[in-house]
């Protein structure tokens, strides 16, 4: 049994304290979200959704906390068993104190608090007045009793206690406003199996926070702003890499057929005014191409495989980029005359493009990425490219090696459903815009 987590979380540490008091051991594989390792494809593979903590038993794949220590006590419980009893009204009880962490007392707890690992300030004064009036809701579920669902240890006892616990991380948490917790609170530490592992855990997690590295480097989460036109390749392009590394971009809109690339204020940014352009805590970089070996370079792991820091497979990965640059002329120069005239570009410019396509193809020839074994940057960005003939009638059976490759990218590309959704929408655009220019 594997258990994808992130140690010292919350959701981990539910997860572990089920496992102890149901005598079940597992094998705990690491996952650093903070370095994008959840979005790498042999992840997504097992949970599409990409999220942790994920468990596999024996083939059998669950994620989301909560039903996986619902799981482990009625895989491995006694036949039962108090933590998860089989009476109906007390598995309804639990599993509202259940929904209630998730939904309440978790959420609102991270919202005020988990900002100030990233940024060491808390969240609004709203979100700490929905975190008072969650732990005021459960000093209220605690009232008269020693455990959250009834009168003995449950599966909602040992989540919310990690949920609880995380107050271990923050100084000076004051419990004395809520007497019937902070009483809960003491018991449970006693009669919770691996409670002593869970605060060990903590106090890991809060070693590891106060290294200035990993307070830097993890916690602080880039700011970027992306200026771009979604809907083109070179805009998805990034969107993917992003993606692929673990970094969230503030998307800004640039309309370049109203001319808003023109305006002082985006020349200011950008003197050359094209997109996207990316703002990077003041560093300015532009050329999607530049960008996205950029990106790796910056937040994705050591010696990523997407672009690695072998001099070869780098010279090969560049070479790929290179040519994608002349690929996307050749499709924008026969695509992008629907937007003005109504009908696609010459016979000349679409000779050059299959042209580039053949070339592509060649590069495949016995290969499943187009720079090497392992998926990289070049492939994301020539996948861009190629996914932008989906808005016309282009025939890619043409080119098996690149079918193959292109049907492929669901499987292996981060973000891939996005940039589908995307090009929905653009060949939505294209359709309405040429429908208005042939009335």
């Amino acid at each position: 049994m594997d258990l994808y987590n992130m140690p010292g979380s919350p959701s981990t540490r539910a997860i572990m304290m089920t496992a102890k008091a149901l005598g079940v051991e597992y094998n705990s594989k690491f996952l650093n979200t903070f370095a994008g390792e959840q979005l790498n494809p042999e992840f997504v593979k097992i949970n599409p959704q990409h999220t942790i903590p994920t468990l596999v038993d024996h083939g059998f794949v669950i994620w989301e906390t909560r039903a996986i220590v619902t799981y482990l006590v009625e895989q491995y419980g006694e036949p039962d068993s108090s933590l998860y009893p089989n009476n109906p009204q007390k598995r309804a009880v639990i599993n509202q104190r259940l929904y209630f962490d998730m939904g309440t007392l978790y959420d609102s707890f991270a919202k005020y608090y988990f900002p100030l690992l990233r940024t060491g300030k808390p969240g609004s004064q709203e979100a700490l007045e929905k975190c008072n009036t969650a732990f005021e809701l459960l000093n209220t579920f605690l009232e008269g009793q020693d455990y959250v669902a009834g009168s003995e240890l449950t599966v909602a006892d040992i989540v919310i206690l990690a949920t609880v616990s995380t107050t271990e991380l923050l100084p000076n948490f004051d419990f004395g406003k809520y007497p019937n917790v902070e009483r809960w609170y003491k018991n449970a530490q006693k009669v919770t199996p691996g409670w002593s592992e869970n605060l060990e855990k903590i106090q890991g997690f809060a070693s590891l926070c106060r290294t200035r590295r990993y307070t830097l480097q993890i916690f602080n989460m880039p700011q970027l702003d992306l200026y771009n036109m979604p809907l083109g390749p070179t805009s998805r392009a990034i969107q993917m890499i992003a993606k692929a590394v673990g970094v969230k971009l503030n998307s800004k809109f640039i309309n370049t057929m109203e001319g808003d690339q023109l305006k002082p204020e985006f020349v200011k940014i950008n003197p050359q005014h094209t997109i996207p352009t990316l703002v990077d805590d003041g560093f300015v970089i532009w050329e999607s191409r530049a960008i996205a070996v950029y990106l790796v370079e910056k937040y994705g792991k050591p010696d990523s495989s997407l672009y690695p820091n072998d001099p070869q497979k780098r010279a090969l990965i560049n070479q790929r980029l290179y040519f994608d640059m002349s690929t996307y002329d050749a499709l924008s120069k026969y695509l992008y005359p629907l937007f003005r005239t109504g009908k696609l570009g010459d016979q000349e410019t679409l000779d050059k493009f299959n042209t580039s396509m053949e070339f592509l193809n060649t590069f495949l020839e016995g290969q499943d990425f187009v720079a090497g074994k392992e998926l990289t940057v070049a492939d994301i960005v020539l996948l861009a490219t190629v996914s932008a003939t989906q808005v016309i009638a282009f025939d890619l059976a043409k080119f098996p090696n690149v079918e193959r490759w292109y049907k492929n990218a669901p499987n292996v590309v981060p973000g891939w459903a996005e940039n589908l959704k995307t090009l929905e929408e653009a060949k939505k655009f294209f359709d309405e815009k040429v429908a208005e220019l042939n009335k």
